[in-house]
């Protein structure tokens, strides 16, 4: 038996072998490529969980009921019973 049928029959197995092995490393970037986006998307929900709780944790006494009226980021209740209407006077 001469060495060129081992040769040949290991040619035909590298070939076999090839193309699975290709088609994996192509699965495995796109693998890589979603599992980074999902860390971003985790990133940001921390980011925003952070940012939702922050107020309560700064302050817990008013967790249960939050008075925004006296938030600084608004402005105070209208007085003499007037509304407000989004128009300036002059």
């Amino acid at each position: 038996m001469g060495i060129q049928p081992l040769l040949d029959a290991l040619d035909r197995q590298e070939d076999a072998t090839r193309a699975p092995t290709g088609d994996l490393r192509t699965q495995i970037t796109q693998l890589q490529g979603r599992s980074r986006e999902a860390g971003t998307h985790l990133e940001h929900l921390a980011i925003t969980r952070k940012t939702v709780t922050a107020p309560v944790d700064r302050n817990p006494a008013q967790a249960d009921s939050p008075d925004l009226s006296e938030h600084p980021d608004y402005p105070p209740p209208p007085r003499n019973g007037h509304r407000l209407t989004g128009r300036l006077r002059r």
